[in-house]
Parts: C-alpha cells; structure tokens; sequence
C-alpha cells in the first residue's frame, strides 16, 4: 500500500482520496452556510484540513470512542473519522454540532465518505456523556469554558486534544485557577503561534 506523510501523519492513498472529496464538499456547501469564512476557501487544504490532520499525531494508537464537541464543518471530526479509517477503522465517532444545517452537512459528509460517525444536533453540556477515549476540539472556546464541557464526554482515562491559537498560554493560566489537570502544550505543524494541548486527569479545583 502506498502511503505518504501528511502534518507528520501515514496517509494512503484512499485516505488522501477521501479528505480531497471532503475538500471538495465543504467548498461546495460553504456558499450556502458558512462552514468556514469565505475568504478561508481558497487556503482551505492548509488552513483547515492539514491543520486538522496534524492532531492525529497524538492520537493513541489503540481507542474505541472519539468525540469532537462544535464540529461545525467538520474540523477536526471528520478529518479525525477520515484517518481512523485506515488506522483504527473500528473506532466510532461522535461529534457534537447544534447548528442543525451543519449537522445535515456533517451527516452527509459521513455517509458519501463511508465513515463510522454519529451526529448529534445537541447542545454539548445537554448530549448524553459519551466516555470517549478522545474529545477534540478546535476554535470552540476559551478553556475555561471548554473544561467542563470536556470532562462531561470524557472517559476517566481518556483525554482532550485541543487546538489553540496565540493566546493558549494565557488560557490555560485562568483555566488553572479553577480547575486541576495535566497538560502537555505541543507547537502546530502549520502555525507558529499556534497550539496543541493534551489535557488529562481534569477535575475541578477544591475552594
């Protein structure tokens, strides 16, 4: 099987046919509702996709449940359920938007590229507890905000792969001053001021 490093990721060939199809749908639906800011398409295998794709470096090897909390256009979650699919093709994943026309999106994503993804139309803090080995999210919110909804779908020995911008440092002070959790801070492939965090153990801080 042919394979080549995509972010510092295998990919196959069928995998690299699969995201450039999900390229081609999120350009196709973004005109219609925003998946991403318009003057993001053209940048959008960079911006977007390799970004996403970079965090399945930290990816464990083995893992059953994935969820990714404000999937929106589907970065990462689907860029995540893409690369699953040839590394850990039994995986499931959930992932969580309540904007009901990017969920038609995301579900239509999933069943044109065959991937074993639920949708959830649903508030975050009001979806059932997933307990997944995974929770991702990108662009979300602060991290003080984005703890507790983590920690709700989060499995006792799973952990959070986070993106985070220029400000993460910061984020992660005031997220300290109310919650507990181990953190390991990685630089992005694709942006120099911009972070990815693995977060643990997270509970809250007693007062």
């Amino acid at each position: 099987m042919m394979q080549e490093q995509l972010a510092g990721v295998d990919v196959s060939r069928e995998t690299m046919e699969r995201l450039e199809a999900f390229s081609a749908l999120v350009t196709k639906w973004t005109p219609k509702i925003n998946l991403i800011a318009r003057n993001s398409v053209p940048d959008l295998w960079n911006r977007h996709i390799v970004d996403s794709v970079q965090l399945y470096r930290f990816a464990p090897e083995s893992f059953e449940k994935w969820a990714d909390l404000g999937s929106g256009g589907g970065f990462p979650g689907i860029v995540m359920a893409i690369l699953a699919a040839q590394h850990q093709p039994s995986a499931r994943f959930t992932l969580i938007e309540s904007d009901q026309r990017k969920g038609t999106f995301l579900r239509t994503a999933a069943r044109e590229l065959d991937l074993n993804v639920t949708v959830m139309s649903t508030r975050i803090e009001e979806t059932p507890p997933v307990a997944a080995d995974v929770v991702s999210a990108r662009a979300l919110s602060a991290l003080s905000s984005l703890l507790p909804l983590a920690n709700r779908h989060l499995h006792p020995d799973g952990f959070c792969l986070l993106h985070k911008g220029k400000q993460a440092a910061q984020e992660v002070a005031d997220a300290q001053k109310n919650w507990s959790f181990d953190l390991e801070d990685h630089a992005s492939f694709t942006d120099p001021e911009a972070r990815i965090l693995i977060i643990q153990r997270i509970s809250l801080r007693d007062t």
